[in-house]
C-alpha cells in the first residue's frame, strides 16, 4: 500500500480564496498580492514547517500585517540621522504635506490661469528664504543626482580638478569618484591624502579643466600634520581661470551651528565664494530624501535646462515634504540634535522606573553620548543618557510591536530616548517590559 503523502490535505487555492477573512482582505490588497500569501502559506507546508491543517490560520494571520513591507520603528540607537532607519524623520507639518500632495495637486499648474507652471516653486522659494546667500536654487532627487547633474553639465569629457584628501567613501562601497568618472569627467587630483595647497590647485588648472570641486569628508576625519585650502582661496583660483568652484557641504547644515563647530553649513559657503553648494535633503536639514543645489543664478539655470535634469527631478511629495520642513517649526533632527541632557536623564530613569516596577531588577541609567550620524561631524559626541538592558532582549525589541531598535555594547542593550518622542514614551516602556518578558 503506498504511504499516505500529508501534503495532499493542503487546502486548494479556491477554498482558500473563499474564507471570509481572505474576502475581506481582497477589500484592502490587490488580488495578486493575496494570491502571493495564500501561495507562501501553502508552500510552508509543503515544506513541513507547517502542519496543512494550519495553512487557513497562517494565511489570515499574514493577511492581518501591514500592507507595506517598511515598518515603523523606534529609534532607540542615540543616532540622529540613522541611514539605515531611513536618516531624517519628517515633521508633522512635512508628513501632513505629503499627505495633501498624495492626490492631484497644482505641481505644474498655475490656478489663475489654468496654465501649465513651472515645478517646485514652493519649494525654490523656501529654499531661497532660509538661505539668503543664495541667488537661486534647484532640488533633484538625491544628493548623488545634485552631483552627478553638476559633473555632468561642467565637466563631461572635461577635467574635475579635486583634492586627493576629499575622495570619499560612504556606506556600502559607494564612492564620489566613481560616480563622477561615470559622468564621463576626468578627476584632476591634486596635493596629497594630508596636505593639499592653494598651488597645488592653481597649477592643475588648464584648458581641460571643467570645474574645481571641494568635498567635505564628512564620515571621517585626517589629523595630526594637515592642511587644506579653504572655499574663499579656492574662490580666488578659480576665478582668475574662469571656471566653476562647486563646494559639496554634504549634510545640508543651512547655517553654522555652534554644537557642531567644524560642520560646514551651505550659507557660510556661498558667502566665502562657492559658485554652486550640493548637500542632502534628509540629512542635518531634516527633510526629505533631496539633492539641493544652490548658488549664482546663472549656474542653477545651467543646470535646470541641462536634459539630465528631467531624469534626476523629484516628485510632488519630495517637493511638499521639503518645503513644509523649510516653513514650519524646528524639525524632529535639529530637536534630537539639541536635547537637553539632563532631561533625557529624567526620561531614562522614568523608563528604568517602570520596568522596575514590573518585576524586572538590574536595569540601570548610564552616560551614553548620541551621535549625529549620516557622516555629519563625525566624532562630535552628544551628551546624554541611555537605560543599560540585558543585551538577549536586543532582538525581541527588533521584532516587538512597536519595533525598537537599540545599541548593543558592551554586553548591554542600550535604550537612548535621544531620537524617541516624548509622547511614545508609555509605548516604549511597554515594548521594553514586553520583550524582558522572555529574559526574566
Amino acid at each position: 500500500m503506498a504511504q499516505h503523502d500529508p501534503r495532499r490535505a493542503i487546502p486548494r487555492t479556491d477554498d482558500l480564496m473563499r474564507l471570509p477573512e481572505v474576502l475581506e482582505a481582497t477589500q484592502r490588497l490587490s488580488i495578486a498580492a493575496v494570491k502571493a500569501r495564500v501561495r507562501a502559506a501553502q508552500d510552508r507546508a509543503r515544506t513541513g514547517e507547517i502542519t496543512p491543517d494550519a495553512v487557513a490560520d497562517e494565511l489570515i494571520r499574514t493577511l492581518e500585517e501591514r500592507g507595506a513591507s517598511l515598518t515603523p520603528v523606534l529609534n532607540a540607537t542615540g543616532i540622529v540621522v540613522h541611514t539605515n532607519l531611513g536618516r531624517a524623520p519628517l515633521s508633522p507639518a512635512a508628513q501632513q504635506a505629503v499627505e495633501d500632495a498624495s492626490g492631484y495637486v497644482d505641481v505644474e499648474m498655475d490656478l489663475d490661469s489654468g496654465r501649465r507652471s513651472k515645478r517646485g516653486v514652493g519649494a525654490r522659494q523656501a529654499l531661497l528664504d532660509a538661505c539668503p546667500a543664495a541667488e537661486d536654487a534647484l532640488v533633484v532627487n538625491n544628493g548623488a543626482g545634485a552631483l552627478v547633474l553638476a559633473t555632468t553639465a561642467f565637466a563631461f569629457q572635461r577635467e574635475v580638478v579635486i583634492s586627493r584628501g576629499e575622495f570619499v567613501e560612504i556606506g556600502a562601497g559607494f564612492r564620489l569618484s566613481d560616480l563622477m568618472t561615470s559622468t564621463g569627467a576626468v578627476l584632476r587630483e591634486v596635493g596629497t591624502t594630508n596636505r593639499t595647497h592653494r598651488e597645488d590647485y592653481a597649477q592643475a588648472i588648464g584648458e581641460q579643466t571643467g570645474c574645481v570641486l571641494k568635498v567635505h569628508p564628512s564620515n571621517f576625519r585626517v589629523s595630526g600634520f594637515t592642511s587644506g585650502v579653504g572655499i574663499s582661496e579656492l574662490r580666488t583660483v578659480a576665478e582668475t581661470a574662469g571656471v566653476p568652484l562647486i563646494v559639496d557641504v554634504g549634510s545640508g547644515l543651512l547655517h553654522h551651528d555652534p554644537a557642531l563647530p567644524e560642520e560646514p553649513d551651505l550659507t557660510s559657503a556661498l558667502e566665502a565664494g562657492a559658485d554652486l553648494v550640493i548637500a542632502s535633503g534628509d540629512k542635518l536639514l531634516g527633510g526629505p530624501q533631496a539633492g539641493l543645489l544652490l548658488g549664482r543664478a546663472e549656474i542653477i539655470q545651467k543646470l535646470a535646462k541641462h536634459p539630465l535634469a528631467r531624469a534626476v527631478r523629484c516628485d510632488k511629495l519630495t517637493l511638499a515634504a521639503l518645503e513644509a520642513t523649510l516653513t514650519a517649526a524646528q524639525p524632529p533632527v535639529q530637536q534630537y540634535l539639541h536635547a537637553d541632557p539632563d532631561h533625557l536623564r529624567v526620561r531614562a530613569e522614568r523608563l528604568a522606573h517602570h520596568v522596575t516596577q514590573a518585576g524586572y531588577r538590574g536595569i540601570s541609567v548610564v552616560p551614553h553620548d548620541g551621535r549625529v550620524g549620516g557622516g555629519g561631524a563625525p566624532g562630535v559626541p552628544l551628551p546624554g543618557w541611555a537605560v543599560a538592558l540585558p543585551e538577549m532582549v536586543a532582538g525581541a525589541l527588533r521584532t516587538g510591536s512597536p519595533a525598537v531598535v537599540g545599541r548593543v555594547h558592551d554586553g548591554a542593550c542600550l535604550i537612548d530616548l535621544r531620537c524617541i518622542p516624548e509622547h511614545d514614551d508609555d509605548r516604549l516602556a511597554t515594548a521594553v517590559i514586553a520583550a524582558l518578558g522572555g529574559h526574566p
